[in-house]
């Protein structure tokens, strides 16, 4: 492997189609698609500041790194990623991916990050700011993410998340085979419109959670005091440990939880209409 130390790049293509390379302590300055078509690169304590930097990429590490607001972009239809203890401060990152291995990573602008990528797998993941991260994403497994960013993980399949603290609206819409295990989830429309979302250990804030769901799971889940409206038309098994304010036309199913403080049954209801709704050990 060759190894490029202490240099700066700038301009259009600076080393397309390198393979086997090492950098280190390298900057690449203003310009457009410094590592394209390319294969077995590394970088480490380098920085990041024109556009476009790793554009079909097959097979590369990014240790230690920083990526500018400039480099938007920056990691697009490139596949076997390995990045840790890198920031980034550029939008629309990770596109059309696959097999990206993340640890220690800091994305500050979280706009339309991770479209169209599969087999991700991180541990102590934050993101910040922007909208719709995770947007059509396939086997997804996170240890400790922490996100602030609106509409996460929207159209997903196969996503699993511990210990995860999430603020947002309207997220996991339409998705399918989700668990989330040990989380705090605060955001309104939680889950609407997605099938076989389980939720194991979790505390939720908002209203209007969880509605329209299929097979939706709930196991030891405890809710804030102003969830309200919950359940509206969904398939549920739910074991909810302390109070839950408001059901609202749960469609089927069982729900229990220490004390209810109202159940809404209107002529809205969908059929079957049969869910049992118990306060633990006593019928409501």
């Amino acid at each position: 492997m060759n190894t490029i130390r202490n240099q700066h790049f700038e301009g259009e293509r600076p080393l397309f189609e390198s393979h086997n390379l090492r950098l280190e302590h390298v900057t690449i300055g203003e310009g457009e698609s410094a590592i394209k078509h390319c294969s077995n690169i590394e970088a480490r304590d380098c920085y990041f500041e024109g556009k476009y930097p790793f554009w079909h990429v097959n097979g590369f590490t990014i240790d230690h790194c920083h990526f500018a607001v400039g480099a938007r972009s920056a990691l697009w239809y490139s596949n076997h990623l390995v990045m840790r203890d890198t920031v980034i401060d550029g939008p629309k990152m990770f596109r059309e991916m696959h097999d990206i291995r993340l640890e220690n990573v800091v994305i500050n602008d979280a706009d339309e990050i991770f479209w169209r990528c599969s087999d991700i797998v991180a541990t102590n993941l934050e993101i910040h700011d922007g909208t719709y991260p995770f947007m059509f994403c396939e086997n997804v497994r996170i240890d400790n993410l922490r996100s602030d960013s609106k509409y996460v993980f929207q159209y997903c399949k196969n996503v699993e998340l511990h210990n995860a603290h999430i603020v947002t609206k309207d997220s996991f819409w339409e998705c399918d085979n989700v668990t989330i295990y040990d989380s705090h989830l605060d955001g309104e429309y939680l889950a609407w419109h997605s099938k076989n979302v389980r939720l194991v250990r979790c505390h939720l804030l908002g209203e209007q959670l969880l509605c329209y769901a299929d097979r939706l799971v709930l196991e030891d889940c405890t809710f804030d005091a102003a969830c309200d409206r919950v359940f509206e038309y969904s398939q549920v098994e739910a074991d909810i440990r302390g109070h839950i304010e408001n059901i609202k036309n749960p469609t089927s199913g069982h729900i229990t939880a220490d004390s209810i403080g109202s159940v809404t049954i209107d002529e809205n209801i969908q059929p079957p209409a049969d869910c049992i709704i118990n306060i633990r050990n006593h019928e409501k």
